[in-house]
């Protein structure tokens, strides 16, 4: 299995398959690169070169006490397309890891970056801030924090049912989905998971939305319950300069089912326009 050494000796794990224009993938939290499984294959069948990490603290990856934030983890992943001299590069990022390519592509990606991909993602901030007083009440994110502290293993599975979309009338659930966001999870050591939170609640990213050169698809369904659209797609996509915003009707924070299905295929077509 392939790991990459950071500048701060962290190892992160990441897969690379295929050939072609390069496609990576950041994930949400608590998750890990895992969570792009159908993505990964799906897009090197298709003809992309597909690299996908585990966050640090995440996953496969080390678990330093250091470095959780929004800044090492843009650093992170800029050494890592840096170490593979990637060029051309699509960024494609879920929730936190929406976060995560945009600041990378803000402020690492140079002229490396060809386009930009969120789904369901943090920016431009979750808490409710001066600037943005519809976001979160910091409250939300406490009640995190102490769900990971005090039983993190039941707090996931309890979470997973909102994260998909499962806790609404007449979903399809799947216990084999729910699992896997379990054991995901539980992946992630508890350092990383709690300072994470900070991370994708507390970050601005404003102002890396605003310094976008690159054409940014974002994607957000209108039912999720984790990462709100009021307060993420429809303001980020007011603060971009070449900005597409596609809202999924009825679809959850959790990418599956029908909804992951579509979201491949918006994706490479914007890709490919």
């Amino acid at each position: 299995m392939p790991y990459f050494t950071t500048s701060d000796n962290t190892e992160i794990y990441f897969s690379d398959w295929g050939t072609g224009q390069p496609v990576v993938f950041s994930h949400g939290w608590p998750l890990s690169s895992d969570a792009w499984a159908l993505e990964r294959k799906t897009f090197a069948d298709a003809g992309y070169r597909v690299i996908a990490h585990d966050r640090r603290g995440h996953g496969r990856s080390s678990q330093p006490w250091q470095g959780n934030d929004m800044d090492t983890y843009a650093r992170d992943l800029a050494e890592l397309i840096e170490s593979l001299d990637l060029r051309d590069v699509i960024v494609v990022g879920h929730s936190t890891g929406g976060g995560e390519v945009v600041r990378y592509a803000a402020q690492h990606g140079g002229d490396r970056v060809a386009k930009v991909v969120t789904i369901g993602a943090v920016p431009p901030i979750m808490v409710a801030t001066e600037a943005y007083p519809d976001g979160l009440p910091m409250e939300v994110f406490d009640n995190i924090r102490a769900g990971v502290l005090s039983d993190r293993s039941n707090f996931y599975q309890e979470l997973a049912p909102s994260f998909f979309g499962f806790n609404r009338e007449g979903a399809a659930v799947s216990k084999g989905a729910q699992d896997d966001f379990w054991r995901q999870g539980m992946l992630a050591g508890i350092q990383a998971a709690y300072e994470c939170v900070a991370a994708f609640s507390a970050t601005d990213f404003t102002e890396d939305l605003q310094a976008l050169q690159v054409p940014i698809f974002i994607a957000h369904g209108d039912d999720d319950q984790i990462v709100p659209i009021a307060n993420a797609a429809l303001k980020s996509i007011e603060l971009v300069k070449n900005g597409t915003l596609k809202v999924y009707p009825g679809a959850p924070h959790g990418v599956f089912g029908a909804y992951q299905q579509e979201l491949i295929q918006d994706i490479l077509a914007f890709i490919r326009s």
